[in-house]
């Protein structure tokens, strides 16, 4: 500080204050200094770096209170770890990540607080650190600076790969993921159509089309709205491969104008089975919805990934006019022979992937198609397709939000606007969805993470729309870091601070081949002898609580689903950090 910086606080007869009146009082400065700058934190509305030296730096926190508290807890996530906190409104309770995360508590005297407060502080971290991020006590956080704590360009590197370890069919020989080889080469239709390719859906061998196509547009719309992103981290053309697997699928599954293949494998005789893909050896039925058995949920989410990769691709002609074509052809069977797949169209994907409902799959192709055609017809079908409710969480069984930003985007209409901000109003701190002690937005016990992400992605979206930005911004940026180490720990295998290594997946709990593999591998409690990389496995329970064990279905669940929003949302994040950099370093296309 080297006496640059002087910070003076009001005598007791001049501490009240009212709006409009100026603070005025002269002063005498002795040394070489000739001008100074006054700034005032009394009422930043955000937490400040107030000055910094070789070995640390004084920061001043302001948190936003939204519920009534007789008492509080913060915590102070900085760049690097410090090795020693002071501050004096509040008591230090505990740190974490070797000095990394800092946890404070009130005094008796500051726990009270009520919405509309504000905890104001001021603090010293001693050790190196240069910027941190406050965690408020309801979740909401406000961050010293913009700087990311977090490798983005790692992260979607590692996605990628993650979705190459779910390849079935022939793999190409750019195949990067060692331990994998050609798998399930015999799926077949009923008239021995070629059904291989695709993904698996998680840690076993199904192929569902109901969570692949709507894992494929979420990764598209990340991809399509956030290009820069990609190209800047490298990893555009890969990206550009991970979703040409799935399209390639869909456009095989597609085997008339009015018929589509939907599943592959019965889930009890797949589910039986632990052990590698490769070593596959059962009857692996398919499964297809057509007129007499229709699927508008399937079909509509197949033909929105395959718009969207109509746009993806445009600049592969021949390509992105295939895409096209049979998006357009699936909408109009989707949209001409109504009904759910699961019930009017007999597809025994109960109970994994029991569909609610058409409509909204149907509104997010139509929108789509408009994307990539511009015909109104298509605009005004997404706009019959809308509903005006409130999602309980955007997933591949309920797009309703998804359709009503994309509308908002699209039209800039106010009742989608409307639609999209009491969503998010549910999601945020002090609304109807519950939050964990280290300030996770925890939707439910199966696969909160995935939840997470996925409304983070559309806050961001949503943000870069125009919609409450700063707001939006903040909590999915916490979100996100939540899952690549805030809380403490990686939920991403192979990156960050103790990553999941026992995920519930079969083939990455097996050894190379020819070693056996069987249930005995399922329940060792070793690691898995294969990395799968990038994965996000399911998530903790409501109190912030782990076990890294691969019999845990539940919190160590990966699936082609839980990764799309992430992925999509870290692409989004990446872009703005793009966008905060100078003209000549950043994405050049802003939002």
């Amino acid at each position: 500080m080297n006496k640059r910086v002087w910070y003076i606080k009001n005598k007791d007869h001049n501490g009240v204050k009212q709006p409009g009146e100026r603070i005025t009082m002269n002063f005498v400065a002795r040394g070489n200094a000739k001008s100074a700058a006054v700034t005032s934190i009394s009422d930043d509305p955000n937490a400040l770096v107030l000055a910094s030296w070789h070995n640390g730096f004084e920061g001043y926190i302001n948190a936003p209170v939204t519920k009534n508290h007789k008492e509080w807890t913060l915590a102070l996530t900085f760049d690097k770890p410090i090795d020693r906190l002071e501050i004096w409104d509040a008591d230090v309770v505990r740190s974490e990540q070797n000095g990394k995360v800092w946890y404070i508590k009130n005094k008796a005297h500051n726990g009270v607080k009520q919405p509309g407060d504000h905890i104001k502080m001021n603090f010293l971290a001693w050790g190196g650190a240069k910027s941190a991020t406050v965690t408020g006590p309801t979740g909401a956080t406000t961050s010293l600076n913009t700087a990311s704590v977090y490798d983005y360009d790692e992260v979607l590197r590692k996605s990628i790969l993650f979705y190459e370890s779910q390849r079935s069919g022939k793999l190409p020989s750019t195949n990067r993921i060692s331990w994998r080889g050609n798998s399930a080469l015999g799926d077949r239709g009923k008239n021995r159509e070629d059904l291989t390719g695709g993904w698996y859906d998680g840690g076993d061998h199904m192929k569902f089309g109901l969570p692949m196509a709507w894992s494929a547009t979420t990764l598209l719309w990340g991809l399509v709205d956030y290009k820069a992103a990609y190209v800047n981290s490298g990893e555009y053309e890969n990206m550009l491969n991970c979703v040409k697997w799935p399209l390639d699928y869909f456009l095989k599954t597609h085997t008339a104008t009015n018929e589509l293949y939907v599943q592959s494998g019965d889930i009890s005789a797949d589910h039986a089975f632990w052990g590698r893909p490769e070593d596959l050896n059962m009857y692996r039925p398919s499964y297809k919805v057509d007129v007499s058995n229709p699927g508008s949920d399937v079909a509509g989410e197949t033909a929105a990934a395959l718009a969207a990769g109509s746009i993806a691709f445009k600049s592969k002609v021949a390509d992105s006019s295939k895409l096209l074509a049979h998006a357009k052809e699936l909408y109009n069977f989707g949209s001409s022979y109504l009904g759910k797949y699961t019930t009017d169209g007999h597809i025994p994907a109960n109970p994994l992937y029991t569909s609610s409902g058409y409509t909204d799959d149907l509104c997010v192709a139509a929108a789509w198609l408009y994307r990539a055609t511009n015909e109104q017809k298509y605009l005004s079908d997404a706009k019959k397709w809308a509903a005006n409710k409130m999602s309980w969480a955007w997933s591949w069984d309920d797009n309703t939000v998804a359709c009503q930003l994309l509308l908002y985007i699209l039209t800039n209409e106010t009742t989608y606007k409307q639609d999209v901000e009491t969503y998010m109003s549910s999601w945020l701190p002090g609304d109807s969805v519950p939050y964990t002690p280290k300030g996770l937005a925890w939707r439910g016990e199966k696969g909160p993470l995935r939840y997470a992400a996925n409304s983070a992605f559309l806050a961001l979206r949503a943000a870069d729309a125009g919609i409450q930005s700063d707001k939006y911004r903040t909590w999915a940026k916490y979100q996100i870091h939540y899952m690549l180490g805030d809380a403490g720990r990686s939920y991403v295998v192979g990156f960050g601070n103790n990553p999941p290594t026992h995920p519930h997946h079969r083939a990455a709990s097996c050894p190379l081949r020819p070693g056996p593999c069987g249930k005995s591998n399922k329940d060792t409690p070793s690691p898995n002898p294969q990395v799968l990389t990038g994965a996000l496995v399911g998530g903790p329970g409501k109190n912030d609580d782990y076990a890294d064990v691969r019999t845990d279905a539940v919190k160590n669940a990966v699936r082609i689903d839980y990764n799309a929003g992430f992925q999509s949302a870290v692409a989004a994040l990446k872009q703005w950090t793009l966008d905060l950099l100078p003209p000549d370093q950043g994405s050049g296309q802003g939002f």
